[in-house]
């Protein structure tokens, strides 16, 4: 036998058959649908950074300076009419603030210049920004009450 024992010595021909893969169109589709849902993450990231900037406190709480009147008020117990002023340290640098305390009646039951009673704070805050200065005011009701014993 001539060719290795095959029939007229050539090798038969295998017949092409479907292959296993993807055709172009497959593989566009695939793509247009991977980048449609990466664009959409990266729209979602974009818009939670923008949030993110606008809820960051770029400016002093002016609620915490009532707050330390408060606790001023209720510590010291000298606190009368007049102009108080401070800073807020390195936590917001530049940025100061100021109060006007009032007397609207005192424990003694006069309007005018005693310990203890009901004031009026005005408070202002400032602080700089781009080259700025912004500035925030508050007016609230402030007790301050005698000393032990109601001070008499």
């Amino acid at each position: 036998m001539k060719g290795g024992g095959l029939r007229g010595g050539t090798c038969p021909r295998r017949r092409p058959g479907p292959r296993a893969s993807f055709t172009l169109l497959e593989v566009m589709v695939a793509m247009a649908i991977f980048f449609v849902a990466v664009f959409a993450i990266l729209n979602l990231v974009s818009t939670n950074l923008k949030i993110l900037r606008t809820l960051t406190v770029e400016q002093p709480d002016i609620g915490s300076v009532a707050s330390e009147l408060a606790m001023a008020a209720r510590t010291n117990r000298d606190v009368t009419e007049g102009f108080l002023s401070g800073d807020f340290g390195d936590l917001y640098p530049g940025a100061t603030w100021e109060a006007q305390l009032s007397a609207a009646l005192t424990n003694s039951g006069r309007i005018g210049r005693a310990p203890g009673g009901l004031y009026q704070a005005d408070v202002t805050v400032k602080w700089p920004k781009n080259r700025l200065l912004q500035e925030k005011k508050l007016s609230f009701w402030l007790y301050l009450p005698l000393g032990p014993g109601g001070g008499r």
